[in-house]
C-alpha cells in the first residue's frame, strides 16, 4: 500500500525464516538482506482476509515523529476476477501519494501485465517505478494478519536513475469494526552499493482503519 518511503527465494536463509514473520519482527531494527521472501509471479498479489473488504479512512501515525500530524488517506479493498480480496493498488497509492505530495503527484498507473508493478508520474518530468520483488503473508489467528513485502523503487529523473529497496512488514488486528495495525519499514541501499545489505534507515508506524459510512467490512 505504500507508494513512497521491497528477493531472494528461501534457500538456507536466516534463522527467522523458520519462525515466520513474528520471528522477523524480533530482529527489528537489525534487518538485512537477503530476506527469504518468495518472488511473486506476475499474477500473484497480496490476499487479504475478508474483514478488509470495503473502503476505509486510514490514520497513519509516525511513531518516530510523534509531533508530526497523522497522515490521513483512504484505502480500498475489493474482490478481483479470481475471487481474491486484494488492495486496489492504484487507488491506494494515489490516496497516499496525494496526502504526501499534493499536486506534485500527477497519477498512478498499473502495469497491465503484472499485479506487482506501478508507475507514479510526478511533476517535473519525474516518475517513480515500484516493483514488488518479494512477498510473504501469514494468518496466525482469525483476527490477525501479517504481511511482508520487499519492493524495488526506481526514481527516473534527469541524470542517472536512483534506486532503493524498501521492506515493509505489517501486522493487522481487528478492533471491533476498525482495523488496528503496526508497520515496520527498512530501507536498503541500491543493489551492489554495499558489500553487506544492512538497513540504512528504519521507520515505525501505527495505523487505524475506520470503515467509511455505507462501506462496512465483510464478516
Amino acid at each position: 500500500m505504500l507508494l513512497i518511503g521491497l528477493t531472494i527465494l528461501l534457500n538456507g536463509g536466516p534463522a527467522w525464516a523458520q519462525g515466520g514473520l513474528e520471528q522477523r519482527l524480533k530482529s527489528w531494527p537489525d534487518w538485512s538482506l537477503p530476506a527469504p521472501l518468495p518472488r511473486p509471479s506476475n499474477r500473484d498479489d497480496l490476499i487479504y482476509p475478508d474483514w478488509f473488504a470495503g473502503v476505509w479512512q486510514v490514520e497513519n501515525v509516525d511513531l518516530d515523529a510523534p509531533d508530526v500530524p497523522p497522515l490521513l488517506h483512504q484505502a480500498r479493498f475489493q474482490v478481483d476476477r479470481r475471487g481474491r480480496l486484494i488492495g486496489d493498488r492504484s487507488f491506494n497509492a494515489t490516496a497516499i501519494g496525494r496526502a504526501l505530495l499534493g499536486e506534485q503527484l500527477l497519477g498512478v498507473e498499473e502495469d497491465p501485465d503484472s499485479a506487482n508493478r506501478q508507475i507514479a508520474r510526478l511533476k517535473g518530468d519525474l516518475y517513480l517505478e515500484t516493483t514488488v520483488t518479494g512477498r510473504r503473508q501469514e494468518r496466525p489467528s482469525t483476527d490477525t494478519f501479517l504481511a511482508d513485502e520487499l519492493v524495488l523503487q526506481i526514481l527516473h529523473a534527469p541524470g542517472p536513475p536512483r534506486l532503493s529497496r524498501i521492506e515493509t512488514l505489517s501486522r493487522y488486528n481487528r478492533c471491533g469494526e476498525d482495523i488496528c495495525a503496526e508497520q515496520w519499514q527498512g530501507r536498503y541501499a541500491s543493489p551492489g552499493e554495499s558489500l553487506r545489505d544492512q538497513a540504512i534507515a528504519q521507520h515505525h508506524y501505527q495505523l487505524r482503519f475506520t470503515p467509511l459510512p455505507g462501506s462496512a467490512p465483510s464478516i
